[in-house]
C-alpha cells in the first residue's frame, strides 16, 4: 500500500496505520518459523504424523479417559423446535471431512480435465497402478481374514495411499525423486482416492432412503440451475449443497459423498483467464489514472475497485480458486483434527488379541506387502499391453519405491475402518494395523529409495511438474 505525499508522490507503506509499530514487528517476528514451515512440501504431513502421536500418547496415558470424553462431547445447533446434536467425533468425521473430500472432489475433476488424467496416453499407467494397489491388498487382508465373516467388512482398509505422507515421503528423498515420480504418485493417489469414495458409497452404506435421495437430488440440483443461470458468488452455492449433505445422510449414504459429488460438479473453467484478468484490470487502473485529473468520488473508485475484484476472481476457474483456497485449512486443519480424534487407540491385550490381532495383521500385510506387489504388477502389465507409459526419466527402481511409498494408509484407511467396523476392539485392531503398517512403509520409502535412486542428473528426465506431464515417452 501507498500514500501520497505532500509532492503528490506514493510513499510505500510498511504496516496498516492503526497497527502499533512495536507490537506489529513481535508478530511478524513470531510469525516467520511458522511461515517457513508451512512453505515446506511435507508439512502436512508432519502435522498428521504429531496429530497421531499426540493421540496415541493420550489414549494410552492415565489421561486416557479425558480423551474418549473429549471426542463424545455432544455439539449441535437448534433452530426452533428443529435440534440436531452430535459427538464431537461425528463432527469431525461427517462434517469437517466433507470438505476434505470437497478438495478431494475437485482435485479429480482438475485432474481429468487438464493433468495428468487427461490423456489417456499418461492416465493409462497410474491407473492400473492404482487399481492394482486397491485389488491385491484387499485379496491379501480377505486371505488373512478367511473364515472369520465378522472380519470382512474391513477389506476396504487397506486399499487407500495417503497423499500427505506419501508426498512427504518422497520431499525427504529430495533430489533422488524425478519430478515425473511425483506426478505419477499423485495421479496414483488421486485415482485411489476415487476408488475409495466409490467403494464408500457401494459398500459402506447401510441401507439407503428414497426420500433422503429426493433431498439430495434437490440440493444437486439447485446447483446445476445456480450454475447455468450464471450465479457466480461461491458463497451462495452453501444453500443447495448443505440441502444436499442433509440428503445424503437421511438416506444412508455417508455424507462425505456429498463433498466429493459436488466436488465434481464444480467447474473447472476459468472465465477470463489471466489474459481477461489483465485486460480488466489495465482498463480499470486506467479509468481510475484518467479520474483523478478532476473529483474521484468514493462510489465510483468502489464501483473500480469491485470490477477489478471480479476479474481476479474469474482469472481462475471456481475450482482452482476453491482449492487454492481450501487446501491450507484441509492439510493443516481439518486432518491433523481428524487424526488426533482417530488415532488415539489403546494399545492394550485387548487390542492385539483374538479376532482383533487378525485384523490388524490383515490391514498390515495388505498395506506393507499387498501395495507393492499390486503396484508393481499392474504396472508391469499395463507396460506389456501397451495401455500405459512411462513418463521420461522414470525406470523400473522408481516403480519399485512408488509401490512401496503407496503403502502409507493413513487418513482415508481409518476413515474406512470407522465405517467398516462397529466392534470397538475390532476397529481398534484395524487402526493399530494402518498406523503400524504406514510407519513401515514410511521407513521403507525412504530406505529403498536411497538405496534404489540416485540424484537427478539427466538432462533428459523432466525437471518439472508441467514437464513431467507432457512426457509421454516410454
Amino acid at each position: 500500500m501507498s500514500r501520497p505525499t505532500s509532492r503528490g508522490r506514493p510513499v510505500q507503506r510498511s504496516s496498516p496505520p492503526e497497527a502499533w509499530g512495536p507490537l506489529l514487528r513481535l508478530a511478524r517476528r513470531a510469525a516467520r518459523p511458522l511461515e517457513r514451515f508451512l512453505r515446506i512440501e511435507a508439512a502436512s504431513g508432519i502435522l498428521l504424523l504429531v496429530a497421531a502421536l499426540v493421540a496415541l500418547a493420550w489414549a494410552n496415558s492415565p489421561w486416557a479417559e479425558s480423551y474418549v470424553h473429549l471426542w463424545h462431547t455432544p455439539v449441535g445447533i437448534r433452530l426452533g423446535s428443529f435440534t440436531l446434536e452430535r459427538s464431537l467425533e461425528w463432527f469431525v468425521n461427517d462434517v469437517l471431512m466433507v470438505i476434505f473430500f470437497f478438495v478431494v472432489g475437485m482435485e479429480i475433476r482438475r485432474e481429468i480435465n487438464q493433468g495428468e488424467l487427461s490423456d489417456w496416453r499418461r492416465a493409462g499407467l497410474p491407473a492400473a497402478a492404482a487399481l492394482g494397489g486397491m485389488l491385491a491388498p484387499a485379496g491379501l487382508y480377505l486371505l488373512t481374514a478367511a473364515g472369520r465373516p465378522a472380519l470382512h467388512p474391513g477389506w476396504g482398509v487397506p486399499m487407500a495411499t495417503d497423499i500427505a505422507f506419501a508426498v512427504g515421503i518422497l520431499t525427504l528423498l529430495g533430489r533422488r525423486v524425478p519430478a515425473a515420480l511425483r506426478v505419477l504418485l499423485l495421479a496414483l493417489a488421486v485415482i485411489d482416492d476415487l476408488g475409495a469414495i466409490i467403494v464408500i458409497a457401494l459398500f459402506y452404506s447401510p441401507g439407503i432412503e428414497a426420500s433422503g435421495i429426493r433431498l439430495a437430488a434437490l440440493g444437486f440440483a439447485g446447483i446445476l440451475v445456480m450454475q447455468r443461470v450464471g450465479v457466480r458468488a461461491k458463497l451462495a452455492y452453501v444453500v443447495p449443497s448443505v440441502v444436499a449433505w442433509a440428503g445424503i445422510y437421511a438416506a444412508g449414504i455417508h455424507p462425505t459423498i456429498t463433498g466429493v459429488i459436488i466436488g465434481l460438479l464444480t467447474p473447472v473453467r476459468a472465465w477470463l483467464g489471466p489474459e481477461g484478468f489483465i485486460t480488466g484490470v489495465r482498463e480499470e487502473l486506467q479509468r481510475v489514472e484518467r479520474a483523478t485529473s478532476g473529483p474521484l468520488s468514493s462510489r465510483e473508485f468502489a464501483e473500480s475497485l469491485r470490477q477489478v475484484n471480479a476479474a481476479r476472481r474469474e482469472a481462475m476457474s471456481p475450482a482452482e480458486s476453491l482449492i487454492e483456497a481450501l487446501h491450507p485449512w484441509v492439510a493443516y486443519g481439518i486432518m491433523p483434527f481428524f487424526a488426533l480424534s482417530n488415532a488415539g487407540v489403546a494399545v492394550d491385550g485387548a487390542a492385539l488379541q483374538g479376532a482383533s490381532s487378525v485384523a490388524a495383521a490383515g490391514v498390515a500385510l495388505g498395506l506393507v506387502i499387498g501395495k507393492p506387489i499390486g503396484v508393481l504388477a499392474a504396472c508391469w502389465l499395463a507396460l506389456r499391453l501397451r495401455v500405459g507409459v512411462l513418463p521420461a526419466g522414470i525406470k523400473a527402481r522408481h516403480l519399485v519405491v512408488l509401490g512401496v511409498v503407496a503403502g502409507v494408509g493413513f487418513t482415508m484407511s481409518i476413515f474406512i475402518a470407522q465405517l467398516a467396523f462397529a466392534d470397538p476392539q475390532l476397529l481398534a485392531g484395524a487402526k493399530l494395523g494402518v498406523l503400524g503398517a504406514s510407519a513401515v512403509a514410511a521407513v521403507a520409502g525412504v530406505v529403498i529409495g536411497r538405496l534404489l535412486l540416485a540424484p537427478v542428473t539427466s538432462a533428459e528426465a523432466a525437471q518439472t511438474a508441467d514437464e513431467a506431464e507432457d512426457s509421454t515417452e516410454i
